[in-house]
């Protein structure tokens, strides 16, 4: 494919000359490197490769590239033969100005692997500068690296730097055997025009981005990092570094748990201080360095002090090694330098299209069979299971490990990342959405790099499996060392509600992660609240009864089986449960038998016979058992074989083709059968622990139902997208808001004016520097009216006595403004105001705010004490659709005072679910908008009324979930 500049004269022609400009016009500025444009990013077979601005050093770096692409491609990119770049091709493809030329690499181990710029064009086709909103692209990927969706991820990264310089359109002419280009082009999700002429393909791309192309993109994203994590996970060799000549050592620790763990692949040792002759460590192959190997390796485990680690990963990078697991101590969590040399290790290891998991890690683990994979400093393989473990605490990691063993819970897959440097749990999330060995999914997390996206994929992944969360270090005020996060100004507590929002099950502590893991893991999903209690203790019944209503469930009466029950009374009663249609789950309570020996093992083989029995009648009801002192019940009934068919196990990638890039978002994976027969029937020593985990499955599987239905964002009338973005502009314009600022307060008539346009009506204050003004004020806005202070101090505090309501008259509104002035000070201190009275109503506040590493997010809650004082406010993700504004509505604890409560007239809900809607559309149709307030809303029976609104803008901060892929920079 070749760009306009080109098809005249070739790539050497006239039009290719830079001295003078292109075309006659001037030479262009030349602007600062735009360093912003550098990205890290996966491909599609899980390697990685750096993204930067090509510029005037690259020379011999592209004339590199060239020479290695095939002439084939090279007819492709220039409608001709072109064996080689002239001097002149070299400079013009080196040398842009990084606004109406630029030129992007892709890079690995510091060479180009693939190339794509755009010239800025007018309408005739013709070099143009701005404000020409055209631009001709073109691309050249080397033949070697073809098919792992270089050209895609340049497409996303040439198109943003294209937006950013005000350029709406590509324009591209391909030959029509190149359908490989030709596919990158369509498969894009972007609006286009295709046409024939002259024996070419004219393609016109529309750079706007698409709800088509954005989930084109996350389903690409989804589908690289998956691989990069696979590839991690299921290595056909691994290479353990520093394993030490002598027993002991992390390195030889790590060595002996792979041979242990019955690794299906090659493994070799590697240590550098090999003596002559010393050819094996425990039985493997051992050499003094990576290349020394004479073989592929696919994983590294690096386990040398960080002073050594450089020159491994040079070696593993030469070497072709893909993925490294860093165990190695020393880098951010000691302090300044060491976070010098984590940043410094990542991008060594990015720049050979590595990708790491740690530093500071304490290993992976792959149960499959075809695996068998124990990279880490475990000694035990865990039992092969349905649930994936990530942890970024070493420590966390091990009683994880110890509580879920003894629980009988197997693994998947397990992942403890230590710094996360690199891969994190938004990678391991991409991996276990559609991994068929994996049904629940555990994160134990001390910070959380990106909550958009982290939070975009939870949801994805909640809607087919369990996501359980427990957050360490939430009160500290800070991430734990060596965990770089972005700043955010969200309170813990409105991260958390926006996790739930997504369907994350979020628990206090690693004891309800495991207690509900394994529920999750062995059961099916509650279909509702209702629970029936069954025992032979009715004081542990009634213990279960009370912590059921506790968590807001609906017990039934508990059914005493008296101390006399025997385990065949318990398998009956069990069964009558199963098949009542009137509960969704069942609590069983257990107490030992006086005297009796052998009865746990007959009492697990009765429960395990009595949900057999009631799965094979249809009934999808999970059970979970309550017992004391009934030592080897819990391992009892975790004994039982799972009667579901095992999914293939199968991890290895094969040799087969790369996957089609998808035309739009991932196909979900099928979800487990909620029908299929139970496994394991969870125990747990207290009541209130078990129904916790009951209660979490409920409140998940609501969601899993609502989620089938998320909602729409409505489309209203009376909103004026053109005119509001006008009015931003301006005032941007005018209070010289640069990137720095802080932001610009609007004025209360650009409030109004903005709002307005948006159909949020803010009824008008008329300021009343003297009791005359207040006088002619209320003539004009029409009795009767309020007089209210404005003072910051005073403003939103009725109890300070700065509002007075439902004033008639005249001469009621001058006596109350003498007491207002006689009590609170003067005029000038007061800033007060007249305004017509709003019907009676309830008092809400609304507000949406923009986070840098959040997003946007809209918040509701009654005004006063209830939301500032107790904290009572709802969260919602912008875009809120109709189901978000209802619920918003309806989550918060005073929900009662909107729908009549005491006898109250219930209040107009609808319109207030509408104006929560039109603020959501606001701020998401204008990101310079960064926080509104309208304090108070008051909602009335018949309508709401805007007392107070607050708007600041400022130019449009950074998104980190929004733009085209990359991997985040530490």
């Amino acid at each position: 494919m070749r760009s306009t500049s080109e098809q005249a004269d070739g790539p050497d022609g006239p039009s290719g000359e830079v001295g003078g400009g292109a075309g006659g016009l001037p030479a262009p500025e030349e602007h600062a490197y735009p360093d912003h444009w550098e990205a890290d990013v996966v491909l599609r077979d899980g390697g990685t490769a750096r993204i930067r601005p090509i510029t005037a050093d690259d020379a011999d770096r592209l004339v590199s590239f060239y020479e290695q692409v095939s002439d084939e491609s090279k007819y492709y990119r220039f409608f001709a033969p072109y064996p080689r770049l002239s001097a002149k091709d070299v400079h013009r493809f080196t040398h842009h100005d990084f606004v109406d030329r630029v030129g992007l690499a892709a890079t690995v181990g510091g060479e180009f692997i693939a190339t794509v710029r755009y010239d800025r064009i007018d309408d005739r086709g013709r070099p143009a500068s701005t404000p020409a909103d055209e631009a001709e692209v073109a691309f050249l990927v080397q033949d070697a690296h073809q098919g792992r969706g270089v050209a895609s991820a340049l497409l996303e990264h040439i198109a943003a730097v294209a937006r950013e310089r005000g350029i709406r359109r590509f324009a591209a002419e391909v030959l029509p055997a190149n359908t490989k280009m030709i596919k990158v082009f369509t498969d894009a999700g972007y609006t286009q025009k295709r046409s024939f002429e002259d024996g070419s393909v004219r393609l016109h791309l529309d750079l706007e981005p698409t709800d088509r192309s954005l989930a084109v993109q996350r389903a690409r994203e989804q589908r690289a990092e998956a691989r990069s994590v696979q590839r991690l996970l299921a290595p056909a060799s691994v290479a353990v570094v520093g394993a030490g000549r002598t027993p002991g050592g992390v390195g030889r620790t790590v060595l002996r748990n792979l041979l242990g763990a019955g690794f299906t692949g090659r493994v070799y040792a590697v240590n550098p201080g090999l003596g002559p002759g010393e050819t094996e460590l425990d039985g493997v192959p051992a050499f003094p360095s990576v290349a020394a190997v004479g073989a592929p390796v696919d994983l590294a485990i690096v386990a040398v002090p960080a002073e050594r680690v450089p020159e491994v990963v040079a070696d593993c990078g030469e070497h072709g090694v893909r993925g490294l697991v860093v165990l190695s101590a020393g880098y951010a969590e000691s302090g300044t330098e060491g976070r010098a040399r984590q940043r410094a290790l990542v991008r060594q290891a990015r720049s050979y299209g590595m990708r790491i998991i740690g530093p500071n890690a304490f290993g992976i683990i792959d149960t499959a069979a075809d695996v068998r994979l124990n990279a880490s400093l475990a000694p035990e393989m865990p039992a092969a299971g349905r649930i994936g473990l990530f942890t970024q605490s070493a420590a966390i990691g091990v009683a994880l490990l110890a509580r879920l063993h003894r629980r009988g819970a197997g693994l998947s897959s397990f992942i403890s990342a230590g710094n996360r440097a690199d891969v994190s749990g938004n990678d391991v999330l991409q991996h276990w959405y559609d991994d068929p060995a994996t049904d629940v999914v555990l994160l134990y997390l001390e910070s959380i790099g990106n909550p958009r996206k982290f939070t975009r994929l939870a949801r994805r992944t909640a809607a087919v499996k369990p996501v359980v969360v427990v957050k360490g270090a939430r009160h500290s005020g800070s991430a734990p060392p060596g965990h770089r996060v972005p700043v955010t100004r969200v309170p813990h507590a409105t991260v958390d509600a926006l996790l739930r929002q997504a369907g994350v099950i979020r628990v206090d502590t690693v004891t309800e992660l495991v207690d509900a893991g394994v529920l999750l893991a062995g059961q099916p999903l509650p279909a509702g609240p209702r629970v029936a209690i069954l025992g032979n203790s009715e004081s542990l019944g009634l213990l279960t009864y009370d912590a059921c209503l506790t968590e807001g469930l609906r017990p039934q009466r508990p059914l005493d089986l008296t101390t006399a029950a025997t385990p065949a009374d318990f398998r009956d009663a069990l069964a009558a449960a199963l098949a009542d249609d009137t509960c969704d789950a069942v609590v069983v309570t257990a107490i030992p038998w006086v005297g009796i020996e052998g009865t746990t093992e007959v009492l697990a083989a009765s429960l395990r016979e009595a949900v057999a029995g009631g799965g094979a009648a249809g009934a999808a009801k999970p059970v979970v058992v309550v017992h004391v002192e009934m030592g080897g019940l819990a391992e009892a009934l975790s004994a039982a074989t799972s009667t579901r068919p095992a999914p293939a196990r199968t991890r290895r990638p094969t040799a087969a083709a790369p996957a089609p890039v998808p035309q739009g978002a991932p196909e979900a994976p099928e979800p487990p059968d909620p029908a299929a027969p139970a496994r394991n029937i969870p125990a747990y020593p207290a009541a209130e622990r078990a129904v916790r985990a009951l209660a979490e499955a409920v409140r998940y599987g609501q969601w899993r139902r609502q989620a089938a239905d998320p909602g729409r964002v409505p489309e209203y009338d009376a909103i004026d997208q053109a005119g509001a973005a006008a009015l931003i502009d301006r005032v941007l314009a005018e209070r010289g808001a640069g990137q720095e600022s802080r932001g610009v307060t609007l004025t209360t008539d650009e409030t109004g004016e903005l709002l307005g346009r948006y159909g949020i009506a803010v009824r008008p204050a008329l300021p009343a520097p003297g009791p005359d003004e207040a006088v002619a004020a209320a003539a004009r806005l029409g009795y009767p009216v309020a007089l209210k202070t404005t003072a910051p101090h005073l403003r939103h505090r009725p109890d300070l006595g700065g509002v007075r309501l439902d004033l008639a008259t005249e001469e009621q509104l001058r006596t109350a403004y003498a007491e207002l002035t006689e009590a609170l000070g003067k005029p000038e201190e007061l800033q007060p105001v007249v305004q017509a009275m709003a019907p009676r109503g309830v008092d809400t506040v609304v507000r949406a705010a923009i986070d840098p590493a959040v997003g946007a997010v809209l918040s509701f809650g009654l005004a006063g004490a209830a939301s500032e004082l107790l904290g009572d406010t709802a969260h919602r993700l912008i875009p809120a659709t109709d189901r978000d504004a209802a619920e918003l509505v309806r989550s918060i604890r005073t929900a009662p005072l909107l729908f009549g409560w005491r006898g109250s007239a219930p209040v107009d809900t609808p319109a207030l679910e509408e104006l929560l809607l039109r603020v959501s559309r606001l701020v998401d149709d204008h990101p310079e908008i960064v926080s509104v307030a309208l304090e108070p809303a008051v909602v009335a029976p018949g309508g709401v009324s805007v007392l107070g609104a607050a708007v600041r803008l400022a130019p449009p901060p950074p998104t980190t979930d929004l733009g085209p892929r990359r991997l985040p920079s530490y």
